[in-house]
């Protein structure tokens, strides 16, 4: 893993060129993209099955009802009852989060409102093939639950013909009736374009690896995507001399078995605390099955930084903008109030990442390579439009057009001025 001090001359410049490293290995398979939704939206389904069958070794791109209950049957009761748990409270969280729509009357009786629409139709996307995350399921799935989406696609890449049957327990307990055994930019473009088999929809939502969010950026503008990069994951954990080193070690692993390109960051005061970590790190890299991606993404995107105060470590917190940021400091109080950019914040030695990731109740989909200095995770909000009703009364127009038909000449929009003059009782 990279290690950098603070105190060093070229501290700020090799830390910035870190971090856009990995921004351009994430860009750099945009390109690449390019030619697969080409190619589905001229071909459709045809070309959906070429590419399944090339990355996934897949030719079934719808599943049966059959096959579905059939999996499901196979899987563990204690994996259910996990699901059953972590469906709740995340419903309860994300319930909470509803808009309320606005009605105002102002003194000439105009009346203004402003109404949430929930969207007709989303895909999520759930990673899958190699790896799948009910979870993700849940994440996506239950806010547009919350906000009244009528149509939710799942779509989620199987292997062989077979998908997770956690992943089909959770659909279905998201009550999710269109399932598709897809995945990778041909089935971004499927869905943002439709197919004779897939009906295109509103939006797409939800993490992928890089060639998904470089997919989604693509069809953006034909279709709605998450006003953030949701890719590859981040940590950045700020710990102190009180932290506990193998928690702590645990905690970067955790999310560098993702992927490997996803980025973990330790920063601290304590130069003793660093070097425990880093033990602890090859130690326990011995200890999980996904230990070949762990190492790749610690050692390509890893990195270790001595700061020695508490005003620089805010300051590099909120450039990275880190996906998780896990507080486990003392006082972690104090930092609270001046971190601005990140996805979630994990609060105190307890608080770790992974639990945000399944049934706490908060969203694990988050911005990530930078994003959350301007966007936030997946939300109710998400899955609305915002709709304004206006009704102008004939006293509200006569007393306010005067002004507008000021404004409006002064812009050289003359129609505009005759549309509202027009409108104004003569005197």
């Amino acid at each position: 893993m990279k290690i950098l001090n603070s105190n060093s001359k070229n501290f700020d410049k090799n830390f910035d060129s870190l971090l856009l490293q990995r921004k351009k290995k994430l860009q750099s398979n945009s390109v690449s993209v390019s030619s697969i939704i080409k190619d589905v939206k001229k071909n459709g389904d045809k070309a959906l099955v070429k590419y399944e069958r090339r990355f996934n070794k897949n030719t079934i791109i719808i599943p049966s009802q059959k096959q579905i209950s059939n999996s499901i049957k196979s899987l563990d009761k204690k994996v259910k009852q996990a699901i059953d748990i972590a469906y709740n409270r995340i419903y309860k969280f994300h319930s909470l989060q509803k808009f309320k729509n606005i009605s105002y009357v102002d003194k000439y009786k105009n009346k203004l409102e402003y109404k949430y629409i929930p969207l007709e139709s989303v895909a999520i996307y759930v990673p899958g093939s190699t790896a799948s995350y009910p979870s993700s399921v849940l994440m996506n799935a239950i806010p547009a639950i919350v906000a009244g989406v009528k149509r939710i696609v799942m779509i989620n890449p199987g292997f062989k013909g077979k998908q997770n049957s956690a992943v089909l327990y959770a659909a279905r307990k998201c009550k999710i009736k269109e399932i598709y055994s897809i995945g990778g930019p041909s089935a971004i473009a499927a869905v943002a374009y439709g197919t004779k088999k897939i009906n295109k929809v509103n939006k797409i939502v939800g993490p992928g690896n890089a060639y998904v969010v470089a997919a989604k950026k693509k069809v953006f503008g034909d279709v709605g995507i998450e006003g953030m990069t949701a890719g590859p994951s981040e940590v950045t954990i700020v710990c102190d001399k009180f932290s506990n080193p193998e928690w702590v070690a645990s905690d970067l692993i955790g999310q560098a078995e993702h992927d490997i390109l996803a980025q973990c960051i330790l920063i601290s005061k304590d130069k003793t605390l660093i070097e425990k970590v880093k033990n602890e790190i090859s130690k326990q890299l011995k200890e999980i099955t996904r230990s070949s991606i762990a190492r790749k993404s610690l050692m390509n995107n890893g990195i270790l930084m001595h700061i020695s105060s508490d005003k620089k470590i805010i300051d590099v917190v909120n450039k990275i903008a880190p996906e998780h940021l896990e507080l486990n400091v003392k006082n972690y109080k104090s930092f609270v109030p001046k971190v601005k950019n990140s996805g979630s914040i994990c609060l105190g030695k307890y608080a770790v990442m992974a639990m945000t990731d399944y049934n706490v109740g908060s969203n694990h989909i988050l911005p990530t390579n930078g994003s959350a200095e301007y966007s936030s995770g997946i939300s109710v909000n998400e899955f609305y439009k915002r709709i304004s009703y206006i009704n102008l009364s004939k006293k509200g127009i006569e007393s306010l057009g005067p002004s507008v038909i000021t404004l409006a000449n002064y812009e050289g929009l003359a129609g505009h001025a005759q549309s509202v003059k027009k409108r104004i009782r003569r005197k």
